[in-house]
Formats: C-alpha cells, structure tokens, sequence
C-alpha cells in the first residue's frame, strides 16, 4: 500500500528522534570538546522538560547496570556530551556495567565521571578505599560523584541516622575525594534527602539535583547547582530503553570553563 506523503515524512521523523536501542550505522567520531545538540525524546515528560532542553545546551546521561546496551558513538552523535557512570556502592560492590560503560564512553568522545552510591552501614573512609580501588585517576575525567540518598529498598541497610551524622560523613568524602583526584567530588542528592539532612550546610560543594516534576529552583529554593537530572525517562538514539537525563547549568563557553578548573588534572 502506497502511504501519503505526511505519512511518511511522519515516520522518518519518529525513528530519528527515538530512543530505540538498535544499532545503527555507524557515524563519525565527535570530538570531546564539541557540544552536539540534543536529539532526544522522552516517554513520559513534564512542564519543565521543554525549559531544561532550550534553556540548557549541554546535555548528558547517567547509567548503571540498568542500561543494558549503550551504543556510545550515536548517542554521542545524538547529544550526549557527558555521562556520570556508576561505579561502586559501599564498600564491597562494583556495578556490572561499569567497565563497559567506562571504556564505551571514553572511545566515543563522551566526557566521562564515575559515581559511588553511598550506603549508610558502612564507614566513609573504607566506602572512599573501595571507590578508589575500582576508580583509576585519569587527567580530563569529570569530577567523582557521590551519590547520597535514602535506602528504603535496600535489603540490609534502610537506617536514618541523624542529619548532623549524615553531612559529617559526606565532609570526610569529600576531603577524601578530593585528596585522591585532585578535584572536589560532585554531591547528587534527592529532594527529600536533601530536606531531611539540611545539606545546603554544606559549603563549596557542586551540587547535582534531581528534580523530574519541577525545575530545581522549585525543589531547592536558593541552592546553586552544577547538574539538574530533569528526567528519568528519556529516550535517546542508541540507548536501549529509559534513560537519566542531565543538564549542566551554564551555556557553552561556562561548559568549558567550567572543565578546564573542574576536571582531574
């Protein structure tokens, strides 16, 4: 059957703004320090996803063992500029897609930083050791993330402790971070976490927010941030399935700045 003009104009743009995760052909390497636009989609967005898309050039991801197949190369060609991986939870655990997801977006031009889930059983200083074991120091990577958040689901380790507890033990991460790679780690945290531990007492800190209702300056009233995660359900070419998206907070040219005094040196 012969289908109308609009038609088809209407499904060749629908499978180049998905995210289906087949592979394509392949397309030219980008350099590191381009900023490609965004070519994204997403299956389930919100009032502020329009914001965060024409307000914010740089775009990125964040992944885990959750994203089971990640053509770097399209979608880096496809916007992804940089991506947060993670890379260890407490002290004993490593994610299975890490060195996959490490060496993919290194070879594909993806500025790249590894994140560490925090686990309230554990000490700071071993959680530090076991990151550092896994994490290798390499001049240009992002800064590390620490990725501190309530563990209701968690099979051993739901506990609250005090907030005065909770910021104390992010000040021994972040002194020990800093210490190993030469740059402050970055502090991602969730709406509620962030209320119920008063974590805006932490001074110096690159804050990564998530915020997939509202724009941050909603959820974190006055509190500067580097990162906004403004969805949990974007589609993006290469990426099989939902995905994280990120913004940074700044245009281009404080993308670069902002690189050349935060990355490892």
């Amino acid at each position: 059957m012969r289908l109308p003009l609009a038609v088809l104009l209407s499904l060749s743009l629908l499978a180049g703004c998905g995210g289906g995760g087949g592979r394509s052909a392949p397309v030219a390497p980008v350099a590191p320090s381009a900023v490609v636009a965004p070519n994204f989609g997403d299956a389930d967005p919100h009032p502020e996803t329009a914001i965060a898309r024409n307000r914010h050039p740089v775009h990125g991801i964040d992944v885990a063992r959750f994203q089971k197949s990640v053509d770097w190369a399209t979608a880096r060609a496809n916007g992804v500029n940089f991506a947060f991986i993670k890379a260890t939870e407490g002290g004993d655990r490593v994610d299975e897609m890490f060195d996959s997801h490490w060496r993919g977006a290194g070879r594909a031009g993806v500025r790249r930083g590894a994140y560490h889930f925090f686990y309230h059983c554990r000490a700071p200083e071993e959680q530090a050791a076991w990151f550092f074991r896994n994490v290798p120091r390499r001049s240009g990577d992002l800064p590390p993330v620490i990725d501190m958040e309530w563990t209701p689901d968690s099979p051993t380790c739901t506990i609250r402790r005090p907030a005065a507890e909770i910021r104390a033990d992010a000040e021994v991460l972040i002194r020990l971070f800093t210490r190993h790679y030469g740059t402050a780690p970055i502090l991602y945290t969730t709406v509620d976490f962030y209320e119920d531990n008063q974590m805006w007492k932490l001074r110096g800190t690159d804050f990564w927010l998530r915020s997939v209702a509202a724009h941050p300056s909603d959820r974190y009233p006055g509190q500067h941030w580097a990162f906004w995660q403004y969805t949990s359900t974007g589609l993006i070419p290469g990426i099989a399935g939902e995905v994280d998206i990120n913004v940074f907070a700044g245009n281009q040219g404080e993308w670069a700045d902002w690189l050349a005094r935060r990355a490892q040196p």
